[in-house]
């Protein structure tokens, strides 16, 4: 991440795509912020200010640019890579934590006053809670003005506004325009598509390049009965969200993502689009990650071969840890017929408005709760298996184990290495897919070894784990960059376990 003013500087002059998401330029001239790519003119120096978040730009006094829509850019990958309280706020504020719980629920999950919190997050950020989280509302009422015909009044209140007052104020003051000018100039410009047949049609943003096929394909492989499909380059899954269901339909576009939604409760927009894009690992810089691990000789071919590569990521934490538990010790296909029969016997039934039967959506995955009193042979699970699934579903109802985007990745690793069934292999799995961890690492994995041994490195834990000292903080893309060059390798007979890729 740049810091210093002359090269932000030097970024905003060239009009620099890849820094869109990684800071805002503000214009005390005009009293507008950007993003650095912004095509209008380069302003002056001394009327430049840079800021973190657009929360804090907002915050500072500065509207949003009608002309390069600086929201409507990947988000910074600084939140994902750091694992501080900042971050993890930053975290729980775009999934929605402080429209559903308040400033308060936001400090209690994150263990801080809600007093030091605020000053925290002024500090590191340039903004509050609730400052930041206005920004959000304000993107996700910009989304349902463009890409529904929601009236004024449903937009306002499926955003999370209380009032129409607030919403009307809000727009106001972030994009200088009314609801109505804001939906015309939106649907101009078209950054989404609409809305037909129930359905939001979205384009999600990322950096490039970006390995999306690489990328779905790797979740179609494992996609679950009835609540995953993947066809004809469509990945379709069903969601859990905080006020209701949904359903989400993933593929590549021309530099976008498409995104289709269907929602029981439109109020959930902003987290499910937050969630898919956390799915897709769609706010990273590939270009970092590509830079740092190319400066090793033996994985340059591999990251060469694989421009864009993503650490595929979850839509629901505790969903990826049961079913990571589910798939020990099996193959891919064996840990999806597994998942499928906890699905089954288990899974909650779509409303009607929702199941996609012909495509294979019908379920949403068990929560935690609804695995008490499983029995092992429900399913056809080995004893040791079940105990360790049932053991952490309690302990995830129990809020023993936390794995929410905001979690604190440590002491989420800590605990589930505390249960029964769960080691160093599995918590690290969790830790890179449903956590987000950028350099979660796994020394002792079949198909690393593998790959490491045809690359002429040293493939014990011991050597590999050192070996890896020199990947940080990049470590969880290497691993994608090692299984991936086994799949490239066609002569090679791969027996790929379920512990080697889940």
């Amino acid at each position: 991440m740049i810091r210093d003013f002359d090269s932000r500087y030097r970024a905003v002059s060239s009009r620099d795509e890849r820094f869109d998401g990684w800071f805002i330029v503000a214009v005390t001239s005009t009293g507008i912020y950007c993003r650095p790519s912004c095509p209008a003119v380069t302003p002056k120096r001394a009327n430049v200010r840079f800021y973190p978040t657009a929360g804090a730009a907002q915050y500072a006094g500065f509207r949003a640019c009608k002309r390069c829509l600086p929201d409507a850019v990947p988000g910074s990958p600084e939140w994902d890579v750091r694992a501080d309280v900042a971050a993890r706020a930053m975290r729980l504020i775009s999934d929605g934590v402080v429209d559903r719980e308040g400033v308060s629920g936001l400090a209690r999950r994150l263990g801080y006053t809600e007093r030091h919190l605020h000053r925290l997050l002024v500090a590191e950020l340039g903004a509050g809670p609730l400052a930041l989280a206005r920004t959000r509302r304000a993107h996700t009422a910009r989304l349902l003005l463009e890409a529904t015909d929601l009236s004024v009044t449903g937009v306002a209140f499926a955003a999370g506004f209380s009032s129409i007052r607030q919403f009307n104020e809000t727009v106001r003051s972030v994009f200088a325009a009314t609801p109505g000018e804001l939906r015309r100039a939106g649907r101009r410009a078209g950054s989404s598509e609409g809305v037909e047949g129930g359905e939001i049609h979205l384009r999600l943003p990322y950096r490039e390049p970006f390995d999306a096929g690489g990328l779905l394909d790797f979740l179609g492989a494992r996609a679950v009965r009835g609540i995953e499909s993947y066809e004809d380059g469509v990945y379709r899954r069903t969601l859990r969200l905080p006020r209701g269901a949904g359903t989400v339909a993933l593929s590549a576009g021309q530099r976008r993502i498409r995104c289709v939604l269907r929602l029981e409760d439109l109020r959930d927009l902003g987290a499910a689009v937050q969630r898919s894009r956390r799915l897709l690992d769609l706010d990273a810089d590939p270009l970092a990650v590509a830079e740092a691990l190319a400066l090793d000789a033996a994985l340059a071919p591999l990251v060469a071969r694989r421009p864009g590569l993503r650490v595929p990521g979850s839509v629901d934490g505790t969903e990826l840890a049961m079913r990571a538990v589910l798939g020990q010790q099996v193959s891919v296909a064996g840990a999806g017929t597994l998942a499928g029969r906890l699905v089954d016997s288990r899974g909650e039934a779509l409303a009607e408005a929702l199941a996609e039967p012909d495509r294979g959506l019908t379920h949403l995955f068990p929560a935690p709760a609804s695995l008490v009193g499983l029995e092992a042979r429900e399913i056809g699970l080995p004893a040791a298996r079940h105990r360790a699934l049932v053991g952490l579903a309690r302990a995830l109802e129990l809020g023993e184990v936390a794995l929410d985007p905001g979690a604190d990745r440590d002491e989420a690793h800590r605990r589930l290495l505390s249960l029964q069934g769960i080691g160093p292999w599995t918590a690290s799995y969790v830790a890179m897919r449903a956590l987000g961890d950028p350099d979660a690492f796994l020394p002792t994995d079949l198909g690393v070894r593998r790959a490491l041994a045809r690359l002429g490195r040293p493939d014990d834990p011991g050597s590999v784990e050192a070996l890896a000292e020199g990947w940080r903080p990049w470590r969880s893309y290497a691993v994608q960059h090692l299984w991936a060059g086994l799949d490239d390798a066609p002569t090679e007979k791969r027996e790929r376990r379920e512990e080697t890729v889940l």
